[in-house]
């Protein structure tokens, strides 16, 4: 944003947020008919996105924006560029609420039915990123028929480098865009642009895909899917939560929360310590150009480590204080990170660089083809497809939104998949930019 909205200050905007949320789920657990109508046309999970960002959009707050000086004209730094001012909401919900929840969620994971699930949620995800690296170099051959200056550029300007960026984010996340960014060495002056492209259509994909959840059963007969497994594994879940239930005591609070930021910390510390101990052994993995730098990255480290510890909890007695709710627990957190996710929208900057957005829009339309046409031929469910889908574009702070928007007992695939994008994203994204390389208009 350029000017400053109406409310800079984290705990009011926090205090916004919270309300936002109390009033969505308020309204769409009644009876009145109208609310119950509008939630089946917009799901209350799509409205956790949209009505913040449309706060931002409207200028009462925003994630970022430029100071100003006394005269009211942007306060510049020594190199005379803008001092960029930043709430941190969104930085305390990924890296605080969102592993909390991780290991919320994973402490009742049954392996051995998640297992069950089949090779669907693998080959969904893979699908998911084949339509990722091709999709870029598709829609940069189209628009370059139409509009080449918008797809063309030289040296650290060509657009296709920046475009990398973004495959790196949609098939991993961030770690992997910011190596994209280092291997093709793109203008950062330029690089807002993308991170704009790759904000925006990700939030406009993942609303169609919630939107897509209130019709499962039906997109589930066309595909002739089979849900056997997913139903068995929420039977299941639910089966257990329902045999260990009991009425929380202040105790049973204290010594889950205790233990799950307990985890978290020690996550944060191995996110930390990690790093330095594979740099120590491979030092090209501090290079942020390498295609191994994803190892090198704290936040992967600290999500991975985050999954493994709830995992390891799921065969401890830690595992029962799913009887007091601590998925639902975890579901809240989500949700906290969901609406710190849409604040990071601004609807009204679609229109900025409406050429690069067309780049995007059928980017991401050859994504979802692709992942049409292989659930189709394989009859996966929709709770694949979606999934498979959100592990590739959202990474890890979105695939398990995506998943226990299902079922809350389903977010672990989510999450699992989701490191494996991580694992693979640089690399997918180096063949996308290739390709992308091969098709951009010369100048």
């Amino acid at each position: 944003m350029k000017y400053p909205p109406l409310f800079t200050d984290d705990f009011v905007v926090f205090g916004i947020l919270m309300l936002i949320l109390a009033f969505i789920f308020y309204t769409s657990s009644g009876t009145h008919p109208f609310w119950k109508k509008f939630y089946v046309f917009f799901p209350s999970l799509m409205m956790c996105y949209l009505l913040p960002s449309i706060l931002t959009s409207l200028g009462v707050i925003a994630p970022e924006w430029n100071v100003l000086d006394t005269s009211g004209q942007p306060l510049l730094d020594e190199n005379l560029k803008p001092v960029i001012a930043k709430l941190s909401i969104y930085k305390v919900a990924s890296r605080l609420l969102l592993p909390a929840a991780l290991i919320l969620l994973t402490l009742s994971i049954d392996l051995k039915a998640l297992m069950g699930l089949g090779s669907k949620a693998l080959i969904m995800f893979l699908a998911g990123t084949v339509g990722v690296i091709l999709g870029g170099p598709l829609a940069v051959y189209l628009v370059s028929f139409f509009s080449p200056e918008t797809v063309g550029g030289v040296g650290n300007d060509a657009v296709w480098k920046g475009l990398s960026t973004i495959a790196g984010s949609w098939i991993g996340g961030g770690a992997n865009q910011t190596a994209m960014l280092e291997i093709f060495k793109y203008n950062q002056e330029k690089y807002g642009a993308m991170v704009l492209v790759d904000i925006i259509v990700a939030n406009i994909w993942m609303a169609i895909l919630l939107y897509g959840i209130g019709k499962r059963e039906t997109i589930d007969k066309w595909l002739e899917a089979d849900n056997s497994s997913i139903d068995t594994l929420k039977d299941k879940v639910s089966s257990y939560s329902a045999s260990i239930t009991r009425n929380p005591s202040l105790d049973d609070y204290i010594i889950l929360l205790g233990v799950t930021f307990g985890a978290v910390g020690f996550s944060h510390w191995a996110s930390i310590m990690l790093p330095k101990l594979i740099i120590s052994v491979l030092p090209q993995v501090a290079d942020t150009s390498s295609i191994l730098s994803t190892f090198g990255d704290s936040f992967f480290w600290m999500v991975t480590v985050a999954t493994v510890l709830g995992v390891l909890f799921s065969f401890t007695p830690i595992k029962k204080y799913e009887g007091i709710g601590a998925s639902k627990i975890g579901t809240v957190l989500i949700y906290i990170l969901v609406a710190a996710i849409g604040m990071r929208m601004d609807l009204a900057s679609v229109w900025s660089n409406p050429g690069l957005m067309i780049v995007g829009l059928i980017w991401m339309m050859v994504h979802g083809l692709v992942l049409i046409i292989v659930a189709k031929l394989i009859k996966a469910p929709y709770f694949f497809f979606a999934v498979g889908s959100q592990a590739n574009i959202g990474g890890a702070a979105s695939a398990p939104i995506m998943a226990s928007a299902f079922h809350p007992s389903l977010a672990s695939v989510g999450v699992l998949l989701a490191i494996f994008g991580y694992i693979i994203g640089t690399y997918g994204a180096i063949l996308s930019a290739m390709l992308m390389e091969l098709v951009a208009p010369v100048g």
